[in-house]
């Protein structure tokens, strides 16, 4: 059982919406001198999608080698194609993750660019446009998506460039020995010596050595909360363990807030939605966001432990597809995204129990059902993970 293992003396920053993040990534991979490792979920072919298309080809073009991954089903089929042959015309190498789901259901949803071994992106934030929403391009948003991501600089950058090569050597052809090497490599483990400074980890989810270290990241800064946890999440519908240990934090006096993104997905919300009742009898506050389309996966607890990355608290992200976080120990870091939170929290609705009380019959029986629905899913395509 893994925990995270915290490496000190880093520079982690934070990185608000796409107006703080395009600019620095887009700077980053223009500065770039010899290599470069980009992995995302969605590329769309919108405006913010051909801006870092074209950084990636300039890149290329002065003779850094620069190597893309893209998600198949995240980015469409029609898109990942179009990408890959202007990437191929620009000598940028581009590799597509699981197309027409050969190899299982599962996708990378990570977000993870390292240019140069020096600075590495890792976040929740896609390759579009911040004004239109992400499952519906022709849906123009009130406001930008909120969503954030880090730009980290310093030890922590070795370990998610490792992670970055070990995927691009994965989605290529390798012989069964050279696969089993490979993943021997990969589940070694760079213990360094917790010292001052920023201390941070990273830390992925996929089907192999990593099955459950997200959600155990969690559990495990949850069961020591002491004082608060904030989560700002999209799609809120976890397994029995993650919902407990919320609730037993609530129960413990810990002030437990869960800020929701909903409006999106019908399966989604109504799963959410019959969880409500026992969070709320448990002390667990609950705030929906409807301003705009909320994207973030990110977390606070105790302004010590903070996490920012792809990975939602949801069956798919926490047992089934390949995510990516970095969580960070640092007091200033975690005031800085609390706030955030707290803005998000105000700018959202607050559920009450009495709010239930007014939900007809059909509409309960609405909810049970889609969990039901969701946990069978979740089950069979996660192999039984999800509880």
């Amino acid at each position: 059982m893994r925990s995270v293992n915290f490496i000190a003396d880093n520079e982690v920053k934070l990185l608000h919406c796409g107006t703080a993040f395009f600019p620095a990534l887009t700077e980053a991979i223009d500065a770039a001198q010899y290599e470069i490792y980009f992995e995302t979920y969605i590329f769309s072919g919108d405006r913010t999608g051909q801006l870092v298309l074209d950084a990636l080809k300039r890149a290329a073009g002065r003779g850094v080698q620069v190597r893309v991954i893209t998600d198949w089903f995240g980015t469409g089929h029609r898109q990942v194609y179009s990408i890959h042959e202007q990437l191929v015309a620009a000598k940028v190498e581009h590799r597509i993750f699981n197309p027409w789901f050969r190899r299982g259901v599962t996708r990378t949803h990570r977000k993870i660019c390292v240019v140069d071994r020096e600075v590495a992106f890792v976040g929740g934030i896609n390759i579009n446009d911040d004004m239109f929403c992400d499952t519906n391009p022709a849906v123009c948003l009130a406001a930008p998506r909120w969503d954030f991501a880090v730009a980290v600089r310093g030890p922590l950058v070795a370990s998610i460039q490792q992670e970055a090569e070990t995927q691009w050597r994965r989605l290529g052809r390798m012989s069964i020995i050279k696969r089993i090497g490979l993943y021997n490599e990969a589940r070694k483990v760079n213990k360094i010596a917790r010292q001052s400074s920023v201390q941070a980890g990273f830390v992925v989810r996929d089907n192999l050595r990593n099955r459950a270290t997200i959600q155990r990241a969690y559990l495990q800064a949850l069961g020591r909360a002491k004082k608060s946890v904030l989560i700002a999440n999209p799609y809120f519908a976890p397994g029995r363990k993650f919902r407990h240990a919320l609730a037993r934090a609530a129960q413990r006096g810990v002030e437990v807030v869960l800020l929701i993104g909903v409006g999106e997905i019908w399966l989604q919300d109504a799963v959410a939605h019959s969880f409500y009742p026992k969070l709320l009898a448990a002390g667990v506050k609950v705030v929906e966001y409807h301003k705009t389309q909320l994207h973030a996966k990110v977390a606070v607890i105790d302004d010590e432990w903070a996490t920012v990355g792809s990975s939602n608290v949801d069956g798919l992200s926490l047992f089934l597809n390949q995510e990516a976080n970095v969580v960070i120990k640092d007091a200033e870091f975690a005031r800085s995204l609390r706030a955030h939170i707290e803005q998000g929290i105000a700018d959202g609705v607050v559920i009450h129990a009495d709010d239930f009380a007014h939900v007809g019959r059909f509409r309960r029986i609405g909810y049970e059902i889609a969990f039901v629905f969701y946990k069978l899913l979740m089950r069979i395509f996660a192999v039984g993970k999800y509880a």
